[in-house]
């Protein structure tokens, strides 16, 4: 690994104070999700709804990898294995697809809303080092005095704010492709609960 980027990295973590550490593994278990969620939230196929479940009657053996063709691919086994129960069928069955559109979305949105809190927090201890400093009239002192603590104040914010703006930006993303299938979904529920 790179040993001068590891001792900046170090560095950042050490002028931040003891917030750092639980905002860079939020950082860490965040991204984990975000990626996770990306790569759960596949459609499985370009072509629309109605194609889908043309093509996928058509070919049989074929299934698709995303939830989209997944939950296609199992609405047309139900259909016509069971046509009398199909709308009750099709909503138990479909019901796993919609919780697993809905995973990790709670853990990013929780760390997108703690970690500004969390830097906040590092910021409030880094003002009452700086008053501290003020109060002792140890300026320059050995821990960093008036500009340790300014500083500790400034990492800590700008990591809350580094965690939780990508973070935001990205889960709001996602929120959006979720809500898509979902529709999508709905939308197969009806097409495959109308052609008995």
């Amino acid at each position: 690994m790179n040993e001068p980027l590891v001792e900046t990295f170090r560095g950042y973590l050490a002028e931040g104070g003891f917030v750092m550490m639980p905002l860079a593994a939020a950082a860490m278990v965040l991204w984990y999700f975000i990626g996770y969620r990306v790569l759960t939230l596949q459609r499985g196929s370009t072509r629309p709804v109605r194609a889908l479940v043309a093509e996928l009657r058509r070919d049989r053996a074929r299934t698709g990898r995303g939830i989209i063709a997944r939950a296609a691919a199992r609405g047309i086994r139900i259909v016509e294995a069971y046509p009398a129960q199909v709308r009750v069928l099709l909503d138990e069955h479909f019901f796993p697809f919609y919780q697993e559109l809905k995973k990790g979305r709670a853990v990013i949105m929780a760390i997108v809303s703690i970690a500004p809190l969390i830097g906040l927090l590092g910021t409030v201890s880094g003002m009452i080092e700086t008053f501290d400093s003020l109060g002792d009239m140890s300026l320059f002192s050995q821990s960093g005095g008036i500009a340790g603590g300014i500083a500790e104040a400034l990492f800590s914010t700008q990591m809350g704010l580094c965690v939780a703006i990508p973070g935001l930006i990205v889960g709001r993303l996602l929120d959006r492709r979720q809500r898509r299938f979902e529709e999508e979904l709905d939308q197969l529920k009806a097409l495959l609960g109308g052609a008995r």
